[in-house]
């Protein structure tokens, strides 16, 4: 990752956070070697990069509620998305924001009122440009809403009351892949602006500073997806070349920029840790890599949870 860091290596912390209840995990870093620097000016809804993560919820209204009641960050009221969707924002210590959301997909309940990330809101030039690659590539075929205009569930944002266009993709199909049954279908929701011109969210910073630095996708047949993205014009800007070692697991790792130059990360997983101490650890190069894992199997992942 050095052409994203400056031409340097650079010592980080990584943390692997993830949600049984359903929804995909959220990877947290934090620089040992520099200090992570904040964007040039504060982030508004459309500049150009991953502005929001959205966060699965089975009730949002009481996820609001408590949510409040211990005090998190939260921007406006609950509100409805344009498909109906009843949701809320909330922000966190270094300026990150979360769109709470209904969601009806979980892999199985335990009485947690939040589930894991279910998608993200994306700023793009042009939307229509944007979507070979979102739809052609990542396989977000389907059309749930195409907009244009204000939006009172944006107003509480800051740059919310802005003329913009939103388009929210959903998947063509059913998800497929050992981790499907977990992470279950996600969504991408573009915006783009019509009334300003958007800044890009890390110019003159490095992958790793404050923000959402990247989107990350389970896969399997990395060369075979090389080849898809350079026949569409979105070679890899970066290659783990077959093996990448992360101590407690490994597998293959590679990225694409978007039109705007916003990260795009694949994952092929081979091994990861069941439970660490007596080396017990998942081999999935030995499984078939389209189907899901059977659910007891994902609740064994439980086990390996690092407690501090």
């Amino acid at each position: 990752m050095v052409s994203y860091t400056g031409g340097k290596l650079q010592r980080r912390h990584a943390i692997l956070a993830a949600n049984l209840q359903g929804g995909s995990g959220f990877e947290i870093w934090q620089y040992l070697s520099r200090k992570p620097k904040a964007p040039e000016s504060p982030l508004k809804l459309g500049d150009l990069g991953i502005n929001i993560a959205k966060v699965k919820a089975s009730d949002a209204s009481a996820a609001y509620n408590i949510l409040k009641t211990n005090e998190v960050d939260i921007l406006g009221k609950l509100s409805r998305s344009p498909s109906g969707k009843t949701h809320f924002y909330v922000k966190d210590p270094f300026a990150n924001i979360y769109q709470v959301i209904e969601d009806e997909h979980w892999f199985k309940k335990r009485g947690w009122i939040t589930g894991g990330p279910c998608g993200c809101i994306i700023g793009v030039s042009d939307i229509d440009n944007s979507r070979q690659l979102y739809e052609d590539i990542l396989g977000y075929k389907q059309v749930a809403y195409d907009e244009t205009g204000h939006f009172d569930d944006f107003a509480a944002l800051p740059g919310g009351n802005e003329r913009m266009r939103r388009v929210l993709l959903i998947p063509g199909e059913k998800p497929k892949g050992l981790f499907s049954r977990l992470i279950g279908p996600g969504q991408i929701e573009l915006v783009q602006l019509l009334s300003r011109k958007p800044k890009k969210i890390f110019n003159n910073r490095y992958w790793g500073d404050l923000g959402f630095i990247h989107l990350c996708f389970d896969i399997h047949d990395m060369q075979g997806l090389k080849n898809v993205c350079n026949s569409k014009g979105f070679p890899f800007t970066a290659d783990s070349s077959d093996a990448f070692d992360m101590g407690d697991a490994s597998g293959h790792f590679s990225y694409i920029e978007d039109p705007d130059g916003t990260l795009i990360e694949f994952v092929e997983t081979y091994k990861i840790p069941i439970i660490k101490k007596i080396g017990w650890y998942l081999d999935l190069k030995k499984r078939d890599p389209e189907k899901p894992l059977p659910d007891w199997m994902i609740r064994l992942l439980g086990l390996g949870r690092v407690k501090d």
